[in-house]
């Protein structure tokens, strides 16, 4: 049962929360390089274009951020 190696799980746990921490980072970032403020421009201003911009921006991150943990 290699696949339940304490230091494995462990690496898992660690390389998670890294990726959730440089996400969580570049969002940030990317918030303050756009123009307008996400949160108003998505929930007060209902622009979908801004939305799906930001969503795309998240996901490209991540797919990143996955690839380079997995190797």
């Amino acid at each position: 049962m290699e696949y339940l190696n304490a230091k494995l799980i462990a690496a898992s746990l660690i390389y998670s929360l890294l990726g959730i921490f440089i996400l969580f980072v570049c969002f940030f970032v990317f918030d303050k390089l756009a123009p307008r403020t996400l949160r108003r421009e998505i929930l007060e201003e209902h622009n979908t274009a801004f939305a799906i911009v930001a969503a795309s921006f998240v996901l490209a991150v991540a797919l990143i951020i996955s690839s380079a943990i997995h190797g």
